[in-house]
């Protein structure tokens, strides 16, 4: 059901509308997460570092899918929000021709390109074929990633945070149990949990993408909306480019900091594969609340209603701060055993090393969450070099960091990284939205 977000309270509005958003990134994450458990469970510490250390690599790709994701849902946001529904659908078909054409040239070069991909991030040679068979089989499913996030970024367009809540919460049971399946029962090892993820990220996108289409074919339009247009396109890539940077930077980043992990053998990067799973759980779903308030930012400045923005900054401050509490609780009391979830019989090694990064990352989520709302109204602002700044200073701070006390204090160093980029990317974000835009009742400029 398509939802308003320019009318009632703005707290109450966004917690109806994130929450889903939240739970179903819970979900979402829980495909990852699931490969990691399963491998780490069935199969053994080798299995769990090949799976996390593709991951890093497979975000390359989740970048350019995130980024289609906003661009066309914040443009979508803006023109529902304005009653401009021919030129929201042509927006989406726009979006969906030329997704289409990038996921082909994305799936060619990523194919081509494993092997040295992960000779770059200094692999270690016990992993290198479960890696690269775990990321050829992810690169064959990119359609599937890139179509379900558009139709997600969609349905949150148009205020509708519920259907791919439901779409997530089936297609991620169903991969726990098809992991379990193909690796427990059919013994295929690294690649029945790619397999898993494959199928049932395929059916979701499948189901997903005709659900969009019955949807957009009930809104009526005066006129036949345009299939393609290079006008839409460019308004699209104006948001979708760098956002692609920023999450292609950030995953670039993240390789680069592997490397230097993979070079603390392969018990710390097995430890590491742990604790960063339950790590992206948290940063994602605070992202994903983020996208939220972009489509409130969106659909508001559409309806020219931009004086509710500010409101809105504060009520998704109170909103992820509430969610942090029992977030880092759980962390900080319980790390050991979530750990243990992903190793079976985990080394000395690589059990203190995923606990020691939750402990001193956990803490900082109430940073890290800031910034990522006010990441949120930039981008929905369409405010887009404010919002790289920030995070491109987060990600460099934090390459150099590793690097630098990697040397000082082996893995212990690199974990700090995380919260030192995290302080001043926060601190920069919070400053650019009070300074680069002023609220009015009519307008927002700089």
């Amino acid at each position: 059901m398509n939802k308003d977000l320019t009318t009632g309270k703005p707290e109450t509005v966004l917690w109806k509308f994130c929450l889903p958003l939240f739970a179903s990134i819970i979900f979402q994450q829980l495909y990852n997460i699931a490969d990691s458990l399963v491998a780490g469970t069935f199969i053994g510490e080798h299995a769990l570092a090949a799976v996390g250390n593709s991951y890093e690599i497979t975000l390359i790709f989740i970048a350019f899918a995130f980024g289609c994701n906003i661009g066309c849902s914040v443009i979508v946001s803006q023109l529902f929000g304005a009653n401009k529904y021919r030129d929201m659908k042509t927006s989406i078909y726009t979006t969906l021709i030329s997704s289409g054409i990038l996921c082909a040239v994305l799936m060619i070069l990523g194919i081509l390109s494993c092997q040295v991909l992960l000779n770059l991030i200094h692999t270690p040679s016990e992993i290198l074929y479960d890696s690269k068979l775990y990321l050829e089989l992810y690169i064959l499913g990119l359609p599937f990633l890139f179509f379900y996030n558009i139709a997600t970024g969609i349905f949150s367009a148009l205020g509708d945070s519920k259907t791919p809540f439901l779409f997530l919460a089936a297609s991620s049971t169903a991969n726990i149990l098809a992991d379990i399946l193909f690796v427990a029962e059919f013994h295929m090892g690294v690649a029945g949990v790619a397999w898993a993820t494959f199928l049932c990220q395929g059916i979701s996108c499948l189901l997903a993408m005709s659900v969009v289409l019955k949807r957009l074919a009930a809104i009526h339009t005066e006129g036949k909306a345009t299939v393609f247009s290079a006008k839409a396109l460019k308004k699209i890539a104006v948001i979708a480019i760098p956002s692609i940077l920023q999450q292609g930077f950030i995953s670039i980043g993240n390789i680069m900091i592997q490397s230097v992990i993979n070079d603390c053998g392969v018990s710390v990067t097995a430890g590491y594969s742990a604790a960063v799973k339950l790590n992206n759980l948290v940063i994602t779903s605070f992202t994903t609340l983020g996208n939220g308030m972009s489509n409130y930012t969106a659909q508001n400045i559409g309806a020219n209603m931009t004086a509710r923005v500010k409101s809105g900054f504060q009520a998704g401050i109170k909103m992820v701060w509430i969610l942090c509490i029992p977030i880092v609780i759980l962390y900080l009391s319980a790390a050991k055993l979530l750990v243990t979830f992903f190793i079976n019989s985990p080394s000395d090694l690589a059990l203190a090393s995923a606990i020691h990064f939750l402990y001193i990352t956990a803490p900082f989520y109430f940073i890290i969450s800031v910034k990522l709302v006010a990441d949120g109204i930039l981008r929905g602002a369409g405010f887009m070099r404010n919002f790289m700044i920030s995070t491109f200073t987060d990600l460099i701070l934090r390459v150099v960091l590793a690097n630098i006390l990697a040397a000082q204090s082996g893995y212990l160093g690199i974990w700090c990284a995380w919260p030192a980029g995290w302080t001043v990317g926060m601190l920069l974000s919070v400053f650019f939205y009070r300074k680069s835009i002023s609220f009015t009742a009519g307008k927002v400029s700089y």
